[in-house]
């Protein structure tokens, strides 16, 4: 499985280096790629600016790096994931899913089972304390927690009103949720 996973890292590299627009990920061995629409950049644009102020010096929001599942074949590239800052002075490419706090996805009309199913269960088999999908076709947020045995036991869904409020160890990350993009397409 190793050397089918460094022959997919480097078809993705290559991929993301050539294709812009779509966000690439290996999942379960296949590469999957996904285009980007604008609400999609702009929800995450507006969530880093609303969340980064609020985690601390010890934590840091990235973008754009791997965390790899190689006991499930899979590579994911969470739109957000919060790390402890240590790490992500590091500047790697890649980290393991462990160091999660909380990863972030933004739903794209492509990724809709994959970011509501699949990445839910590869999250919550690598512990990762919560989930949380912004969707801007639906304009709901839906938060998972308490991952256990390969699902998070626990769920909620909010409609873009207003403020959320994330759980996390750091306490309480409020979002506005009335301040994102909303695509109808």
């Amino acid at each position: 499985m190793s050397s089918v996973l460094d022959r997919a890292h480097f078809t993705l590299r290559r991929l993301g280096e050539e294709i812009d627009g779509y966000k690439v990920e290996i999942i379960r061995g296949r590469i999957m790629m996904s285009p980007v629409r604008p609400a999609h950049n702009k929800t995450m644009r507006l969530l880093w600016n609303q969340l980064d102020p609020q985690v601390g010096a010890e934590w840091e929001f990235v973008s754009d790096v791997k965390f790899p599942f190689p006991e499930l074949d899979s590579e994911l590239c969470p739109d957000l994931a919060l790390i402890p800052r240590e790490e992500e002075a590091k500047n790697l490419a890649e980290y393991p899913p462990d160091l999660i706090e909380i990863a972030v996805e933004i739903v794209s009309p492509s990724s809709v089972r994959r970011d509501y199913e699949d990445k839910a269960g590869f999250y919550a088999v690598a512990g990762i304390p919560l989930y949380v999908l912004f969707d801007p076709y639906r304009a709901v947020c839906v938060q998972m927690w308490s991952p256990e045995s390969g699902a998070y036991l626990r769920r909620e869904e909010r409609p873009y009103e207003g403020e959320v409020v994330l759980p996390s160890s750091m306490g309480g990350l409020a979002v506005d949720t009335a301040r994102l993009p909303v695509d109808p397409g």
